[in-house]
């Protein structure tokens, strides 16, 4: 058993939970917390292109014929530094398993999304129809495997006429707990304290990050009201912790909430050391163990990245080469990551895996 799957049964974003998923979706109502997110997940040759002092909510209606409702309902307009507007298409993902399928999913949303501009908007082929940028916020506990792009999944050997006809799509995964605690703590961001309180490594790094929290919200008063919603995660994980022992009712400010966390973190951490979880107290033990968590998720994220583009690879061009094989086994995960964006627009092999400029 794992540090982290046995936090899972106190840790706020632990589980798909009602309560969960509606302080995700109250969060990002908020477009200074969705600005906040694109700012620190997001390409900056893309953030390049929007303007998101200007965003706004678009009331959606994306039902099937059936009359089932799609999950994926944050949708956000927001205006393109040269011209017309983008739609930001935030799907929240809280399922225990991935779901392989997301991609396919995506691009029916993308479709019904698509059909709502035309219908209110009475837009013409003439009009053209606007870009969007599909977003996956995944923050359940396996890492994010699943295809990204609609033409992994299509069946057709490499070089058939029959691509050309067939529908592209592609979206950007956010998967919370794939990003190192000290890559976090590096962005001073909102989002990045929200996704440490959801992933963290030990109780002391849950009250690290609250209390980096309580020094972020005094640094910008200015900022969005949603102290009460952090208040509220942090409370959820107080009483899922709490187990046989009684708790005091939970304070109202959010810096109240923090000092109680503070009294119970060293008895949460007896408490898993007892079950044969070792969380070191001193401050060596804990760098170390910090490094080696890191270097394990780098190793892993590398594997896994290598992996998907192999799979890409192979229904692109077929069965790999020797090189091609030892070439991506020998990559850094940024080189992996370059690859896997050159796929859509390489027409051969050799141009795919050509060393990066």
């Amino acid at each position: 058993m794992t540090i982290q799957k046995d936090l899972a049964r106190f840790l706020p974003m632990a589980d798909t939970t009602h309560t969960s998923d509606a302080i995700y979706h109250r969060l990002f109502a908020y477009p200074e917390m969705v600005a906040d997110l694109l700012r620190n997940f997001l390409a900056p040759n893309i953030l390049a292109e929007l303007d998101l002092s200007q965003m706004r909510r678009l009331n959606t209606k994306l039902t099937a014929k059936t009359g089932q409702r799609r999950r994926g309902d944050i949708v956000w307009e927001i205006p393109v530094c040269a011209g017309g507007s983008l739609f930001l298409m935030l799907l929240l993902e809280f399922q225990s398993e991935i779901d392989e399928w997301m991609v396919l999913r995506m691009d029916v949303y993308t479709g019904l999304l698509y059909q709502q501009l035309v219908d209110e908007r009475t837009l013409t082929p003439s009009d053209g129809l606007p870009p969007v940028l599909p977003v996956v916020i995944f923050n359940g506990e396996p890492r994010w495997g699943a295809a990204t792009s609609l033409r992994e999944l299509i069946r057709l050997p490499a070089g058939s006429p029959l691509w050309q006809y067939q529908p592209e799509m592609r979206y950007h995964v956010i998967d919370e707990g794939r990003f190192p605690e000290e890559t976090l703590k590096g962005l001073h961001s909102l989002t990045a304290i929200f996704f440490r309180i959801g992933h963290p490594g030990s109780p002391e790094s849950i009250l690290e990050a609250s209390r980096d929290l309580v020094e972020w919200f005094a640094k910008h008063p200015e900022g969005p009201p949603v102290k009460q919603l952090f208040r509220e995660l942090l409370a959820i994980g107080l009483e899922r912790f709490k187990g046989p022992h009684s708790l005091p009712q939970i304070p109202e400010e959010l810096e109240e909430v923090v000092n109680m966390l503070a009294t119970h973190v060293e008895k949460w951490s007896k408490e898993i050391e007892q079950k044969g979880i070792l969380i070191g107290k001193q401050e060596g033990r804990m760098e170390g163990r910090m490094e080696g968590r890191m270097e394990g998720r780098l190793e892993g994220e590398q594997a896994g990245e290598a992996k998907i583009l192999t799979r890409q690879l192979q229904r692109r061009f077929g069965n790999l080469p020797q090189w091609a094989s030892q070439k991506i086994a020998d990559a850094e995960l940024s080189t992996l990551e370059e690859w896997s964006l050159r796929i859509l627009d390489a027409t051969t092999l050799e141009s795919v895996l050509a060393d990066l400029s």
